[in-house]
């Protein structure tokens, strides 16, 4: 259980800087590319390219902070789902992030910062961050990998 716990919150908290703000600063500073290979509509740039330092509430901590730390939380349900559901690690990986996670920040997050529910219905907003959290949930579930973490036995 330790392991889990451990291991879990770690690459969670990794995946956020490597994968999650890896993808949203390839998304930023390579559109023109993505767009002219996918027809991307321009709005799906973002404005940022990720690793904000900005100050969130409501304890002041830098943004890119306070989403590690919640990744690595996310990072401890990934695990827990691969090692005790016995569940496929990359794909878990992937549909936690894009799929709970999105549908979390869309409803509680969302609820709680005075934003605007479900994306305020901007399908752009949506696919983006089903994009960047399922970036985040499979790279956490592909750097558990090397501690068998879908392993049996602690």
């Amino acid at each position: 259980m330790k392991k889990v716990l451990l291991l879990g919150f770690l690459c969670g908290a990794l995946a956020v800087f490597v994968f999650h703000q890896g993808t949203l600063y390839v998304l930023h500073h390579q559109f023109p590319l993505i767009k002219a290979l996918t027809g991307a509509a321009d709005a799906f740039r973002p404005a940022t390219s990720g690793f904000s330092f900005r100050s969130v509430p409501p304890l002041g901590v830098p943004q890119v902070l306070s989403l590690a730390f919640w990744g690595g939380v996310w990072g401890i349900v990934l695990a827990a789902l691969i090692r005790y559901a016995h569940m496929p690690d990359l794909l878990t990986g992937f549909l936690l992030g894009a799929v709970a996670c999105t549908i979390f920040g869309f409803t509680v997050v969302a609820q709680l910062r005075g934003a605007p529910m479900w994306g305020g219905g901007n399908s752009i907003i949506w696919w983006r961050a089903m994009l960047l959290n399922g970036a985040w949930g499979w790279g956490a579930a592909f750097l558990m990998r090397p501690f068998g973490v879908g392993g049996r036995g602690d």
